[in-house]
């Protein structure tokens, strides 16, 4: 009988707290001539060792380096949330992978944000066309992800971002307003939230969790509750004008999460509304975990945490950055590092029981999976061992199949290829701003009219821009995996005509322009076959709309000709 070439001893110390990052530590040894060892403090531990094992593996395929490495989490918790609500649901084979992508970066939580993909029993109205998550492939991702180690868990945004119901006329009546109001300083109009007063809000909110919560084994469930800035603008307007906004609309919350409660479960909500209303953060439930989230360098993670931990009664909360990959086409590497930097920073500190990086979808859902990817890496590392240097070259090699390193830094480098615009473009989004936030110059430079504040950002910075981005698509590394090719290429062929519209659009030049719709075109097209290697057809419709909208446009301008 051969010696066995692992050994495995699973024990936990007395003082070890189930869920803990000590429960999570381990210890792997690699001695000459000698059985890998993994020592334990639980099976996740073991879990982990053996992604490090894996790790090794692949960078040193034909002899394992002798090394003893001792090794804890910084955080207990180290989630992703995916938007699934933006145009993009994906197939569930792409769903499979990510779950093993997650497992690979030693990620241990998952959640797929709602507003109206899932296929609630009565509801069809609203998901119908949208290729939405049933409740049967819920059940088998929730078993699938718990054998890698995945907590995946529900999310249902119960309180704003309610439009897609809302717009129908089965739920009209539940808005807090169909007229006007301020979206921060951005005027909008037509329904966003329910209407916190009416008790049918609750009725609606109660049908879905029912429905929602026993597809997912997680004890977590994230209720949303972002953004409601239009409460106050109707229906609701007299209660907030006696007891205030922060008052009203905590309540809601903590009757929505009183419906998790009460199912046995936890609830988390999205905390950005109570973290503007510090007087309200005493009231909030004890058994409600705040979500801090911000998307920028500078986002207040540690003011955030001093205001959760210092009340009479400290909160639990998670700390959620980014990926800024969203309305950016390329991603954004300096923000990105920056945000998600400080948010860990600022959960260790403040004693933060979990790290959540948000990926959302924004205006189409155009980024590639690849840029995402590198993004998650960065989160990755900075929830296992924040004070880790990052290594680009182990990026490139578990991400991607690359030891060199060049695909990282190929991707870091196209992520900052707009940098000095995002600098100095901030009023193409806020008039009184400098900086651009969420979202980079390439993105919302295309949509703007062929003559609409091209005072903003200067032509040179525009065809510095281009020409990084032209010597960046000749001289893009290569993947493993030639769908991670494709649209790696996509990328830089749609940043470089994002480039070459906002050139001609200051320089008044008509050729160029019209090099750059023909060329956005033909990255609609490819957008459309590589939307569907990973995405269901549900959405993509809404998605192309996007490149429609500009190409219809681009085309009415003086001087351009309707394109075939």
């Amino acid at each position: 009988m051969t010696e066995p070439w692992l050994r495995c001893d699973i024990t936990a110390a007395p003082a070890t707290l189930p869920g803990s990052p000590a429960s999570q530590a381990y210890t792997l040894t690699i001695l000459p001539e000698q059985p890998v060892s993994i020592t334990a403090a639980s099976h996740d531990g073991a879990r982990h060792a053996l992604a490090t094992l894996v790790q090794l593996l692949r960078a040193n395929p034909r002899v394992l380096p002798c090394v003893r490495i001792q090794d804890r989490p910084a955080f207990a918790t180290r989630g992703v949330m995916l938007d699934l609500s933006r145009d993009r649901v994906p197939t569930m084979r792409h769903l499979y992978d990510t779950i093993d992508l997650l497992a690979d970066l030693k990620f241990n939580h998952l959640q797929f944000y709602t507003e109206h993909t899932f296929a609630y029993a009565g509801h069809e109205r609203v998901w119908s066309g949208w290729s939405p998550i049933t409740p049967s492939q819920a059940r088998d991702l929730t078993s699938y992800a718990r054998e890698q180690g995945i907590d995946l868990a529900a999310n249902q945004n119960c309180f704003g971002h309610m439009v897609p119901w809302l717009r129908c006329p089965e739920y009209a009546h539940l808005a807090e307003t169909h007229g006007d109001w301020m979206f921060d300083i951005w005027p909008r109009s037509g329904p966003f939230s329910l209407c916190p007063t009416d008790p049918a809000s609750l009725d609606l909110v109660r049908d879905l969790l029912s429905q929602l919560i026993p597809c997912y084994g997680s004890r977590w469930v994230n209720i949303g509750c972002d953004e409601t800035f239009d409460v106050g603008f109707g229906r609701s307007a007299q209660a907030v004008q006696q007891r205030g906004r922060g008052a009203v609309y905590l309540e809601f919350v903590a009757k929505v999460a009183r419906f998790v409660l009460d199912a046995g479960k936890r609830p988390q909500f999205w905390g950005d509304i109570a973290l503007s209303h510090p007087e309200c953060i005493p009231q909030i439930p004890a058994d409600l975990t705040a979500l801090a989230w911000g998307y920028e360098p500078d986002s207040p993670f540690s003011r955030w945490g001093t205001m959760l931990t210092s009340a009479d009664n400290p909160r639990d909360f998670w700390v959620c950055p980014g990926t800024s990959t969203w309305r950016a086409i390329t991603g954004r590497t300096t923000e990105r590092r920056g945000n998600i930097t400080a948010a860990a920073a600022a959960g260790v500190a403040y004693g933060a029981s979990g790290f959540l990086v948000c990926d959302w979808g924004d205006s189409g859902h155009h980024q590639q999976w690849p840029i995402v990817m590198h993004a998650l890496a960065d989160a990755a590392q900075a929830a296992w061992n924040p004070a880790s240097p990052r290594d680009s070259a182990a990026a490139s090699l578990h991400l991607f199949g690359d030891p060199t390193g060049a695909l990282s830094q190929w991707l870091d480098d196209i992520g900052d290829a707009d940098l000095p615009l995002r600098e100095t473009c901030g009023a193409l989004s806020h008039p009184s701003r400098t900086r651009l936030l969420n979202q980079t110059a390439l993105f919302i430079d295309l949509f703007k009219r062929t003559d609409e504040q091209t005072h903003v950002g200067a032509a040179r910075d525009w065809a510095d821009t281009h020409a990084r981005l032209d010597s960046l698509a000749s001289s893009r590394p290569s993947a493993a995996c030639s769908l991670i090719n494709d649209e790696l290429a996509h990328t830089a062929a749609y940043a470089a005509a994002a480039a070459r519209r906002g050139l001609a659009r200051r320089a008044g030049d008509l050729p160029l322009l019209r090099d750059a719709r023909d060329s956005l075109a033909a990255i609609a097209r490819e957008h459309r076959r590589l939307w569907l290697a990973r995405a269901r057809a549900g959405g993509l419709t809404d998605s192309l709309g996007y490149f429609s909208r500009l190409l219809a446009a681009d085309a009415a301008a003086p001087g351009i000709t309707l394109f075939e």
